[in-house]
Order: C-alpha cells, then sequence, then structure tokens
C-alpha cells in the first residue's frame, strides 16, 4: 500500500513538473510510517535524520511546503501556533475533524462529515459557495476523563484562549 502511495505521489510530481528526490522520498515515508500522528515539520525532521542523516531542516521545511502546495499534504494547525501535516484523503469531500485534549494534547479524528447541514444553511443564508471546512474540539478526551476530576477541567477551561 505505501508503495502504490509513494508511486501515485511521483506522478503527481511529475504532472508539476518536480521530481521525486530521495529527500522529498525520505520526508513521504516518514510521513506515511508515522500517518496517525500529526507530525510537525520538526517532529518530521527528527525521524527522517535517523534514516537519512544527510537531509536538512531547510529541505524537510521545503518538502512539507511543497507537497501542502500540491494537495498531497494538509497542513493544520490546532490552535498551538504549530503547524502540522498529514495526508488529504484521496477519497473524501472533506477533510476529516479533530478531537485536541488539552490535558495531554492527544489528537483523535473524526472521519464522519456531521457538518452536511450546516454548511447547506451558511451556503444558502450567506451566498457563499463552500469549497470545504475544517472543525476541531478542544475538550478533555477519554484517556484523561476519569483522571481528573471537575474542578481540574474547569481549571483548565478557564485557560483557554477565546
Amino acid at each position: 500500500m505505501r508503495e502504490e502511495r509513494i508511486d501515485k505521489i511521483r506522478q503527481q510530481l511529475h504532472a508539476h513538473s518536480y521530481k521525486l528526490t530521495p529527500q522529498r522520498e525520505a520526508t513521504l515515508r516518514v510521513l506515511l510510517e508515522n500517518e496517525e500522528d500529526h507530525l510537525s515539520a520538526e517532529d518530521v525532521y527528527l525521524l527522517v535524520k535517523e534514516k537519512a542523516p544527510e537531509i536538512g531542516l531547510a529541505t524537510v521545511y521545503r518538502t512539507l511546503e511543497l507537497m501542502s502546495d500540491l494537495h498531497i499534504l494538509q497542513k493544520i494547525n490546532f490552535g498551538d501556533g504549530v503547524a502540522r501535516y498529514e495526508f488529504r484523503s484521496e477519497d473524501a469531500e472533506h477533510h476529516h475533524h479533530h478531537l485536541i485534549c488539552v490535558m495531554c494534547g492527544a489528537v483523535d479524528e473524526i472521519h464522519e462529515d456531521l457538518l452536511g447541514e450546516v454548511e447547506q444553511a451558511v451556503s444558502d443564508k450567506f451566498k457563499f459557495h463552500i469549497l470545504d471546512h475544517r472543525l476541531s474540539f478542544h475538550g478533555v478526551c477519554h484517556r484523561c476523563i476519569d483522571k481528573v476530576d471537575a474542578s481540574e477541567i474547569a481549571n483548565v477551561k478557564s485557560n483557554i484562549p477565546g
């Protein structure tokens, strides 16, 4: 499956007059191997360095930006000022949504599109043609909820900006 994905990305790059260089391939392989982890550029760099020590941070940044520009990767931000990267879903009409735990930092994904009616209402009311939408919920995950009491959750909530 990974090799098929790499071949498809190679074709996408060639269609835009780019090559799948060894550095780009190493970066993509790290992302594929850690697909569920929402890695930052620095995370990707540290993992790439283990496999290909000659690759520099700037190369990883350029690769991630190129892959984002070509819509191979999705650049996401969970409100902490750190850009993270994940592969765009090839068959989904919309980007999936995220549950972000403010206690442990875990990020879980929601693959169902729960916003169809909301999207239609916004489109109708504001005469706005929506191309995509993203939704992130910030809260306390199921792993942390039993470990903390209500006062800790209230304290965390009071420290969330916005």
